[in-house]
């Protein structure tokens, strides 16, 4: 089988999966791959601006169900449930800790190039995307950044035979309120865009996955 039919295999192999077989767990090798490749993840400016929580405490994951209607069978059964963060604007704002740090010492720019990077950071914020006008922007920009890092660990455990559920559907401020009481979010510097659950099927999908044609996704401009 060749490569490119191997990865097709993991796309056609990969679906929402609602309801997981609670006997069957997966390894911590496993999921520490599905993590590297978040880790390995690409995003706006390589600022990797998410943090995964992988929640494993049962009352907790209880306490979210009044406020997850999307999740009502994926947080009972799931071998792992995941928390997605994305940064809010004070913590990606050019002159923040977390962005100097990011370009001073994870990738070891000199300091001429973390002035000028700095610089040309603002002004996209400021003015490519418009993003400082509305605090609630910059958070919506590092969830499309986090957005690939889901996408990866979907792709990458339905290559080993893991199964995965992407879900939006929860009260985000009430989610939100259970972690800050759990000392677990600082809504200063993350907020929670999405939830992705993880283990193996119960049962088959009730249908074959279905998709727009190739043409209607893509227009050539020659």
């Amino acid at each position: 089988m060749t490569k490119k039919q191997e990865i097709l295999n993991a796309f056609h192999y990969r679906f929402a999966c609602k309801e997981f077989d609670m006997s069957k767990k997966m390894t911590d090798e496993d999921f520490e791959f599905i993590l590297e490749t978040a880790r390995l993840s690409p995003s706006s400016f390589g600022f990797e601006p998410w943090k995964l929580l992988i929640v494993e405490n049962t009352a907790l994951r209880q306490a979210f169900m009044p406020h997850a209607w999307g999740a009502q069978t994926q947080l009972p059964t799931a071998d792992k449930f995941v928390i997605v963060l994305s940064r809010t604007k004070n913590g990606l704002l050019p002159e923040s800790d977390y962005i100097q740090n990011h370009l001073k010492n994870v990738a070891q720019m000199p300091a001429d190039v973390v002035q000028g990077y700095t610089h040309h950071f603002r002004h996209f914020l400021e003015n490519d995307f418009d993003l400082l006008a509305h605090d609630r922007l910059v958070f919506e920009w590092a969830s499309r950044q986090a957005y690939l890092a889901m996408a990866n660990m979907m792709t990458s455990a339905a290559a080993i035979g893991i199964d995965s559920c992407p879900i939006e559907g929860f009260d985000k401020q009430a989610i939100e309120q259970l972690l800050i009481a759990e000392n677990l979010l600082d809504t200063d510097t993350f907020g929670v865009s999405a939830m992705l659950a993880f283990g193996y099927r119960k049962d088959e999908p009730s249908r074959q996955k279905t998709r727009q044609s190739l043409e209607a996704h893509v227009q050539t401009v020659y």
